[in-house]
């Protein structure tokens, strides 16, 4: 990495030496290469952080003192780097012994770069223009906070993945750029307009990645989902996370406007390419606040299914012609060179029905995907049975319909998973999580693997897409955390579709998407409709009151609730809801919000299940509330803190009979609560991605029936605590990526019935207790190549323990959620 001299200190030229010499230690010995990694993804950040402020030192004439302490850090790590070097490959003790040092000096570093924060924005604070530049390097790192949940490749603002196979895409491809890169002649805004279906995204998607285009805009590209419901605050938020700003708190739209216009003239002041995408007819008012702010520089793009004739001339993306649907179609269906032994004839009669609609192809080829020539003449016939529909997105349906419906009696419940999708918003990804929480209570499946395996079988017909975030290829852990589903728009409303088939009153899915205060028609002319639904899911916007209607849904047995406001409060008739079993309520929102009305569920004996994600359990704890039913809670991204010490009961009081929790990415979980202990039925426990954790109380050897404890990315996590040789039923311990667990407690091999460990990313582990010799049940151990001599050592006395070396594909994850 090149690069100026930072400062008098000569910082640049030692920045530079150290990450070469990094660099050149990575190819050299497989020992480090994990760690290494680790700590250059941490220079790569903070590069530019180091040169802004130098530079401003520099241009203010401040002095280079606070510099230097960094200077002499680095300094050292090119000592140790090079010592590093010239171990011998043979010589085990020292290349542990170093790898130690390595990671001491990190921790050194980062201490020094947190000092660095604070002093470099004091010193320059009497220039307004270069606190903002620093704080503006300063909040791009910080902004990795922010992202926390989220797969690296898949953040705020930026461009989706694009497809294994694109095709038709070069000459509208060709066109966007002739439009959009002339800043002479060309628009500032264009409309790329077709019905749903025919790529808009695809083609947006391709165009944000040119290389041409990249070179024109650089890092000045942002990519924002804007969905039937738009929501300016949030699109407003969006852009401030992905230029790395704190996210403003907005409160209206005015201010939100402001914050817009604040942003464009910021980042207009270089070439700024902004995409909206998937608008939906009827945002004219939204386009208004983009397109007002005129600038030579800023280029808007907007996908939709509307032309939007009042901003300019629209550019239509035509469906796919024959030569390349046909190419599509034969890539989904995978025939390869089986294509000779389907009747040319027949292909082209599956092609010409989807008239050219990318989406509609790739779905019917993955249903035939496979099929004997029966199956496909089959379909065949039965379109010929059906009437013509002319409308191009009805016939998309229709085709996509006649794909869903293919689905034999044995796949009956593949349908109904598909269906069961549309409970969520658009443009959302959705917990998979989630999804086992209802179809194991609706479908009565028996085991969280039966649901991703259904998962998978929509993702094999192109109804759905099953995205993992996590980067260590760990099939058949069992956990599903880190699994999501994407669907598109015209697929969750084929969902929605069928889902309204039957009157109101008699369906088995109700799905109700409110705006504002406002039911839907069918709800208002109904004077408090007796409802047979088993699955009820309710949405609601920005500005809902929080004010619910009567609702009678004796039947339900699944709800589901998602909403985007800082204060919610459940329905008043879930306490009639006597059959409910699994609770679900996501807030979609930026930051924790309070949840009220929790008492109501105490009424219920057949709750079985409860998912929060992003609540402040505090507000839930505040009243007395007993669920003697519950079974499985599970807390993704919420405020807990010492929420459940401060419970008005004893939490195994509350939960007596629970029997698995899960704690995901709870940022402000510094300890867990030795409360939790009493719960003595309690199986699955699962603390990952809290980075904040530090300790686990000592009580938990009282959780005598816990058969998994799953501690994954604890990042501040330091040790075991003795007490778990008193778990006698666990059976697979997970500690990967707790980065800072030096030892094992010296009794785990008291642990009888241990069948499994997970340790790979447990660096600091220098030595293993000798009681792991008593571990007698222990059949399998993953860890990473350099902590796998640590087992072998033991290999002698561990004969039927299989070792397994994870593939070497860092998750960085601690690297993104560690304060700076």
């Amino acid at each position: 990495m090149g690069g100026p001299d930072f400062g008098g200190a000569g910082l640049g030229a030692l920045f530079n030496v150290l990450y070469d010499g990094l660099k050149e230690l990575i190819g050299k010995n497989v020992i480090y290469k994990t760690l290494l990694k680790a700590i250059i993804s941490r220079l790569d950040i903070l590069h530019p952080l180091i040169k802004e402020i130098a530079k401003y030192n520099k241009d203010l004439d401040l002095p280079d003192k606070e510099l230097e302490n960094l200077k002499v850090g680095m300094e050292k790590g090119i000592e140790l780097v090079h010592k590093c070097s010239k171990i011998r490959a043979w010589n085990i003790y020292k290349k542990y012994k170093y790898a130690n040092k390595l990671l001491d000096w990190n921790e050194s570093l980062l201490g020094l770069l947190d000092m660095l924060n604070v002093q470099g924005i004091r010193d320059v604070k009497g220039s307004s223009v270069s606190v903002r530049n620093i704080e503006k390097v300063v909040s791009r790192i910080e902004s990795s906070l922010v992202l926390q949940y989220q797969d690296e490749t898949e953040v705020w603002g930026a461009a989706p993945e694009l497809p294994a196979l694109v095709v038709g895409l070069d000459f509208p491809l060709k066109e966007l750029k002739r439009k959009l890169l002339n800043f002479k002649d060309g628009v500032s805004m264009l409309v790329l307009t077709a019905p749903g279906g025919c790529g808009k995204t695809t083609l947006a998607t391709a165009f944000c990645q040119d290389q041409e285009v990249k070179d024109t805009f650089g890092d000045n590209i942002f990519f924002v989902t804007v969905s039937s419901n738009p929501n300016l605050e949030r699109i407003v938020q969006e852009l401030h996370l992905r230029r790395g700003s704190k996210v403003p708190t907005l409160g209206n739209e005015i201010n939100a406007v402001k914050w817009l216009h604040h942003f464009l003239k910021e980042e207009g002041q270089n070439p700024l390419l902004l995409v909206l995408d998937d608008v939906w007819s009827g945002s004219e008012s939204l386009l208004e606040k983009f397109d007002q702010f005129k600038m030579p520089n800023y280029k808007l793009l907007v996908t939709s299914r509307s032309e939007f004739r009042g901003f300019g001339s629209p550019y239509s993306l035509q469906s796919l012609d024959y030569h390349n649907a046909m190419k599509l179609f034969h890539h989904s269906a995978s025939l390869g060179d089986k294509s000779s032994l389907i009747p040319q004839d027949l292909s082209r009669q599956m092609v010409e029905r989807c008239k050219g609609f990318p989406l509609a192809i790739k779905v019917l080829g993955r249903s035939l995907c496979g099929q004997p020539i029966e199956i496909w003449k089959k379909r065949v016939i039965e379109w010929t049975r059906g009437s013509t529909v002319h409308d191009s997105e009805a016939e998309l349906l229709l085709c996509l319909q006649s794909s869903l419906e293919a689905l034999d009696k044995e796949m009956a419940i593949i349908k109904e998973c598909f269906l069961d999708l549309g409970s969520f918003p658009e443009d959302q990804r959705i917990p998979a999580a989630a999804l086992i929480d209802i179809w194991e209570e609706l479908y009565d499946l028996d085991e969280d693997t039966e649901c991703i395996a259904n998962l998978y079988e929509l993702t094999k017909r192109s109804l759905a897409n099953v995205v993992v975030t996590r980067k260590e290829n760990m099939e058949g852990d069992e956990y599903y955390n880190e699994h999501f589903v994407t669907q598109h728009d015209i697929l969750r409303e084929l969902a929605i579709y069928y889902s309204k088939l039957e009157p109101a009153e008699q369906r088995t899915r109700l799905i109700i998407d409110m705006r504002g205060n406002k039911l839907p028609k069918w709800w208002r002319e109904q004077k408090h409709p007796l409802m047979k639904a088993r699955l009820l899911s309710i949405s609601t916007d920005g500005v809902f009151s929080g004010k619910w209607h009567n609702m009678q849904v004796p039947e339900v047995e699944v709800l589901v609730l998602n909403f985007q406001t800082e204060n919610y409060a459940l329905p008043e008739s879930v306490e009639n809801m006597d059959k409910l079993k699994a609770l679900i309520v996501t807030n979609y929102g930026f930051l924790p919000a309070e949840l009220s009305n929790f008492q109501l569920l105490s009424s219920l004996s057949n709750l079985k299940r409860i998912r929060l994600e992003r609540i402040s359990i505090l507000s839930i704890t505040k009243n007395p509330i007993e669920l003697k039913s519950l079974q499985k809670i599970s807390l993704f991204m919420c405020n807990i803190g010492q929420a459940f010490s401060n419970c008005s009961i004893p939490i195994s009081s509350a939960f007596p009979n629970i029997e698995e929790m899960n704690i995901d990415y709870c940022h402000d979980l510094v300890e867990l609560p030795a409360e939790l202990c009493g719960l003595s039925q309690l199986k699955k426990l699962s603390v990952t991605n809290c980075h904040k954790l530090s300790a686990l109380p000592e009580e938990i050897g009282k959780l005598t029936k816990l058969e998994v404890l799953r501690l994954k990315s604890c990042t501040d996590l330091v040790k075991l605590p003795g007490s778990m040789k008193s778990l006698k039923k666990l059976d697979f311990l997970d500690i990967s990526d707790c980065f800072s667990i030096r030892e094992l407690p010296e009794d785990i091999g008291d642990i009888s019935n241990l069948r499994k460990i997970n340790m790979r990313q447990c660096l600091r582990l220098e030595e293993l207790p000798l009681s792991v010799l008593d571990l007698e049940q222990l059949k399998e151990v993953i860890c990473d190549e350099e902590t796998k001599y640590l087992w072998e050592s033991f290999s002698s006395h561990l004969n039927n323990v299989s070792i397994n070396v994870a593939k070497e594909n860092i998750n960085l994850n601690w690297l993104h959620h560690t304060q700076i």
